[in-house]
C-alpha cells in the first residue's frame, strides 16, 4: 500500500510487450538518481533494447536524508526495482560533486585533491570513486553519498552493482556518436535546471561542463560564452541539442535567434526501440540511454 503522503510523482512509462519478468537475468535495470527526479530503463542486454522507461521528479526535497526516504517509498512501491538477479545494476547520480580529469594528466590516489578544486566534501558522509571513460581519454571523480550506496548495495546483493555519475553517461555517449560523424557540431544537454555543454571529435572529448541554471537568459549567455572559448562561430557552427526541452518551446526558439543550425538530436543506434516508444521525442532521455555504455568498474578512493 502507498503511504499516505506520496514523494514522488511519475511523469512518464512505457513497457514493451516484450518485457519478460523472467527473464530478468538478462537485463540490464539503470537508475538515474538526483535530488529532483529519477530515470528508470531496462535493456534486454542481448538485443540492446530498452524494454522499459519510467520517469518520476519529486516535488519538494530539502535534504539528503529526505531524497533517500523518497526513494525507499518509490522502490517500495514499484513492481520491479527491489526485484533481485538483474544481469547488472547501474546507477547514474546527478549531482555537482564531480570533476573530470585529462587521463595523462590523471595520479591515481590523488583523486580527493582533485575534487576539492569543485567540491566539499564530509568523508563522514561521502565516498570519493573514480572512474575512467576509455574512447576519449577521461576520468570522472565524483562523490557518493555512503547511505545511498549502502542501501543500494542491500538491494542487489545478488547482482553487479555500478555506481557511476551522469556526466559520465553523457561524456561516453557524445564521443560514441562523434564517432560516427565526420563533423563536430557543440552538443548541449538541456536537464531540469541545468544545461550540459560538450565538444568532441571522431571520438576524442574536447570540452565538457555543466552549468546551474537561474534564469531563462543563462541557456543563451552560457552557450554563447563556450562557443567563444571554442572559437565556434554562431551563425556557422552546428549545435546537436538533447534533453528536456520541446520543438515548440520557448527555449528552442531562443537558442534559434543566436545559433542559426541547431538541431534535435536523435535516438542513439546503441540501443534499439520497439515503436511504443515513439510517443517519447528522440531527442528526449539521452543521458538515461548512456548509461548502457558504461561497462567498466568504478574504483573507490576512501574507506567503505
Amino acid at each position: 500500500m502507498q503511504s499516505a503522503t506520496l514523494k514522488y510523482k511519475l511523469l512518464k512509462k512505457i513497457k514493451d510487450e516484450r518485457f519478460d519478468v523472467d527473464k530478468i537475468n538478462q537485463y540490464d535495470l539503470l537508475i538515474h538518481i538526483s535530488a529532483r527526479d529519477v530515470q528508470v530503463g531496462v535493456v534486454d542486454t542481448a538485443e540492446s533494447r530498452l524494454l522499459l522507461l519510467e520517469d518520476f521528479v519529486f516535488p519538494s526535497l530539502s535534504s539528503s536524508d529526505e531524497l533517500l526516504s523518497a526513494l525507499e517509498q518509490l522502490f517500495d512501491d514499484h513492481a520491479l526495482l527491489k526485484a533481485g538477479f538483474w544481469k547488472n545494476v547501474k546507477v547514474a547520480i546527478k549531482h555537482t560533486k564531480f570533476v573530470q580529469v585529462p587521463e595523462p594528466l590523471f595520479v591515481e590516489g590523488s583523486e580527493e585533491e582533485y575534487l576539492r578544486f569543485n567540491a566539499h566534501i564530509d568523508p563522514e558522509k561521502e565516498s570519493v570513486r573514480w572512474v575512467k571513460n576509455p574512447i576519449p581519454g577521461a576520468v570522472t571523480i565524483f562523490a557518493v553519498s555512503k547511505d545511498l550506496e549502502s542501501w543500494l548495495a542491500s538491494l542487489y546483493p545478488n547482482s553487479n552493482l555500478h555506481i557511476f555519475h551522469q556526466s559520465a553517461a553523457l561524456i561516453e555517449g557524445v564521443t560514441t556518436v562523434s564517432r560516427e560523424r565526420n563533423d563536430s557540431p557543440l552538443y548541449i544537454y538541456v536537464d531540469r535546471f541545468r544545461l550540459h555543454i560538450l565538444y568532441a571529435q571522431q571520438g576524442k572529448l574536447i570540452y565538457y561542463n555543466q552549468f546551474v541554471i537561474k534564469q531563462f537568459a543563462d541557456y543563451v549567455k552560457y552557450i554563447m560564452l563556450v562557443m567563444k572559448t571554442l572559437n565556434l562561430k554562431q551563425e556557422t557552427s552546428d549545435v546537436v541539442l538533447w534533453g528536456y526541452i520541446g520543438k515548440n518551446s520557448p527555449h528552442y526558439h531562443e537558442f534559434y535567434k543566436y545559433i542559426n543550425t541547431v538541431v534535435f538530436g536523435n535516438r542513439p543506434k546503441f540501443l534499439k526501440f520497439g515503436y511504443m516508444f515513439d510517443e517519447v521525442q528522440d531527442h528526449h532521455f539521452f543521458d538515461l540511454y548512456a548509461i548502457n555504455l558504461l561497462n567498466y568498474e568504478v574504483r573507490i578512493t576512501s574507506d567503505e
